[in-house]
């Protein structure tokens, strides 16, 4: 993004003079947002002559672009030289300027910019190397923020009453050099007091927008903004809605986008896929960061830097794009399209009446009067988005039926039980997510919802035993009808014991859907089922989970399962691993539970070509050995081998999961040895085992441990116990905190 620092390390390299007396000619092209080709190779070549203090030629003003590059070339041939064009926007740029300069060995070329495809671009023709500039570490920046705000004063230190504060300021800035330096220079101008720095802090959107000293930073975020094409725009000032630091799923983020109007069909090419290029775009232009990432690198949350967030927020407003009601601001423009409300409802009704707000979003809520719901329903009549997750409500009124633009709604962990029969009024809605709330049935007259396209609906009780995982989570019972739901994406989860059968059928016309999940499966269905799943020829992500620990999960039938699976779930007891899991080419995500497979699995998987993450877990294997052969598992980079009763030997053969870089096992009381073959796993980082014996642990001691050797090379090393009957409740320490002296006094 900008104010990285880019300009600044490529001046500190040009301006070098190792680097101006290895060179026999030089350039410093800064490139405007637009420009001509001619003009550019003008200036290229002008400043080349310059840099030797020669005159360059007479005609240069009126050549064309070919006679240019001509010349260029012609100059440059037996010269070393190096030129640096700062901060690029057109991702093609080096395609119009290329051929000007001649590849003889002795050119060297620098090119910043904000956007990841204009490096893309250049690799395609030739060698590039693209090196992307990070935040500073926060004790850089402690040091950089301390120099610039104290540097007429106090040898650059900051004194002791002012640390907390500027600590604050500092981690607002998020190691972006720009905001540090910019920052710390208006502070240098104030008294080193308390109150005047705390004012500053409290204040600081409304100091970017108007003190001088922090303008040029407010141009520079804003920058990337303005040279974004329109539909962007409003997806990278949908930000502003969220609260600061507020990290959103990627998936979340692209539904609300496309219930909002903002994504454009595609031929061959769903919305949601359309949408995952838009976000693409944004991260690529630096201008959206990865906050969080799956197994594959793809990203799956994400957020806006602070300073950049304030910037959207202000724009948001400024064109009525969006409100955020606070208690500073707990009124808004009647132009205003979106509200989001960081105060309690109680707060903000007083500035509800009839309005143009088309979305409302709540966050930070501790009470919620029922009135609140009604008031919408009754003022907000064009209301698209309606997204009320984690919000203290129990109820949904039978007025949101009203809304009839509706396209969005989520009731996310909250506590609401029942839908009202009205909800099936609201046929634009597209999404409806009920994961985490109390609903367990569906209306029946779900089916006059043709435009849904994402029925999402679970419940985990993080309270049941492991004993009871299989009751641990629950889907919502559905009635017949939902096969007329065509433009459905994702549906999970179904509870499949309601409606058997006929329900099953009736998922087999869902030809869209990407994602299904399915609970409490009888086995006497499942042939029904194996026909049902190969006629989802897109379905990327499949969830299965048998009804109790009897039922047998026999997936055998299917013949020609959908290609493009990604992602399989099976919860139940497996008399054998279906044949055609190793036939699925896209397979990235294979989890297995309870199944007490009586064979390996692991030669029907080890040659997936693009599996990376395997889960084996509570007694998916009733064997005793496990053997990972040389040359299996080639691009896997997470494992994990939980609650296996029976088995007493891993075998790792040199050579296999060379990428594999987390792994997780245990309890497996049987295994005595910590399995040698770890010390072929090269590329691991993090290992962890859980409720293995304590001398398990005492064999890994780094200081007289016989099997330290075989973990000496991983990064992190963690042991985790169980100490309650809850789910996930565990202690977990690392091997380099162990304290194994009680061993040696016993």
């Amino acid at each position: 993004m900008g104010g990285l620092g880019k300009t600044t390390l490529a001046k500190k390299v040009y301006d070098h003079p190792k680097v101006m007396a290895h060179f026999d000619c030089y350039a410093w092209i800064t490139v405007s947002q637009s420009y001509r080709v001619e003009d550019l190779l003008r200036t290229v070549i002008k400043r080349f002559y310059s840099s030797r203090k020669e005159r360059f030629p007479e005609d240069i003003d009126t050549m064309d672009e070919e006679s240019l590059i001509s010349k260029s070339r012609e100059y440059l041939q037996q010269k070393r030289y190096v030129v640096v064009f700062d901060d690029v926007w057109k991702v093609d740029f080096w395609g119009a300027i290329e051929h000007a300069l001649p590849d003889n060995k002795g050119g060297r070329i620098i090119i910043t910019t904000r956007i990841q495809d204009v490096a893309d671009f250049c690799k395609r023709s030739c060698f590039v190397h693209v090196h992307h500039l990070q935040p500073l570490p926060p004790n850089k920046a402690w040091e950089l923020f301390c120099r610039k705000a104290f540097q007429f004063e106090l040898e650059g230190n900051c004194p002791q009453e002012l640390e907390e504060l500027s600590l604050n300021i500092v981690k607002r800035c998020e190691g972006l050099p720009l905001a540090i330096v910019s920052i710390g220079g208006l502070q240098s101008t104030k008294v080193k007091l308390v109150p005047e720095w705390q004012k500053l802090y409290n204040s600081l959107s409304s100091e970017l927008e108007s003190n001088p000293h922090l303008t040029s930073l407010t141009r520079i975020l804003s920058l990337s903004y303005q040279h974004l094409p329109y539909h962007l725009k409003l997806c990278v000032l949908y930000f502003g809605i969220f609260p600061e630091d507020y990290s959103i799923s990627c998936i979340r983020l692209v539904r609300l986008w496309i219930a909002e109007g903002f994504v454009k069909p595609k031929r061959g090419k769903t919305l949601e896929e359309v949408g995952e290029e838009y976000l693409m775009e944004l991260i690529h232009r630096s201008l959206v960061q990865v906050s969080e990432v799956y197994t594959d690198g793809k990203a799956r949350a994400c957020r806006v830097h602070d300073l950049l967030h304030e910037v959207l927020l202000k724009k948001g407003v400024d064109s009525s794009f969006c409100h955020v009601l606070s208690k500073d601001e707990s009124t808004f423009k009647p132009t205003t399209r979106r509200l989001s409300m960081d105060i309690g409802p109680s707060e903000a009704l007083g500035s509800i009446t009839q309005s143009h707000i088309r979305s409302v979003f709540t966050f930070n809520q501790e009470e919620w009067p029922e009135s609140f719901l009604n008031t919408l329903s009754g003022n907000f009549k064009l209301l698209k988005v309606l997204d009320v997750t984690d919000a203290p409500i129990n109820q949904l009124p039978k007025y949101v039926g009203d809304l009839y633009l509706l396209t969005y709604l989520s009731l996310r962990n909250t506590k609401v039980k029942l839908l009202p029969d009205s909800i099936c009024n609201l046929q634009n809605l597209e999404t409806l997510d009920l994961k985490q709330s109390l609903v367990y049935e569906i209306p029946a007259k779900i089916n006059k919802l043709v435009k849904l396209r994402h029925l999402l609906a679970y419940y985990r009780d993080y309270n049941y035993n492991m004993d009871s995982f299989l009751n641990m989570e629950r889907g919502v019972k559905i009635h017949e009808g939902i096969g007329c739901l065509q433009a459905l994406q994702k549906l999970s989860y179904v509870e499949a014991n309601h409606g058997g059968i006929k329900l099953i059928n009736e998922l087999g016309k869902l030809r869209q859907l990407r994602k299904l999940g399915l609970k409490n499966w009888k086995s006497e269905d499942g042939r029904a089922l194996c026909a049902c799943i190969e006629k989802l020829n897109h379905l990327e992500s499949l969830l299965l989970t048998a009804l109790n620990g009897d039922e047998v999960l026999d997936l055998e039938s299917i013949s020609t399962p959908p290609e493009f699976i990604r992602a399989l779930c099976l919860i139940g007891r497996l008399e054998q691993l279906p044949s055609w899991i190793s036939n699925l080419q896209h397979l990235v995500r294979i989890t297995i539970f309870w199944s007490r497979l009586r064979d390996s699995p692991l030669k029907a998987l080890q040659n997936l070509p693009n599996l990376l993450e395997l889960v084996l877990k509570i007694n998916a294997y009733d064997g005793v050995q496990l053997h990972f052969e040389e040359g299996g598992f080639q691009k896997l980079r997470h494992l994990e081998l939980r609650d296996m009763e029976g088995l007493n030997s891993l075998i790792i053969d040199n050579g296999v999961m060379p990428l594999l870089q987390e792994f997780h096992i245990g309890p497996s009381p049987q295994l005595k040895e910590v399995p040698s073959g770890i010390h072929h796993l090269r590329k691991l980082r993090y290992l962890v085992f859980f409720d293995m014996p304590k001398e398990f642990e005492r064999h890994m001691d780094p200081n007289n441990g016989l099997q330290h050797w075989i973990v000496e090379h991983i990064q992190d090393v963690r042991f985790s116990y169980k100490f309650g009957p809850r789910w996930g409740e565990y202690e977990t320490h690392a091997l380099r905190d162990s304290n194994f002296s009680f061993w040696e006094n016993a």
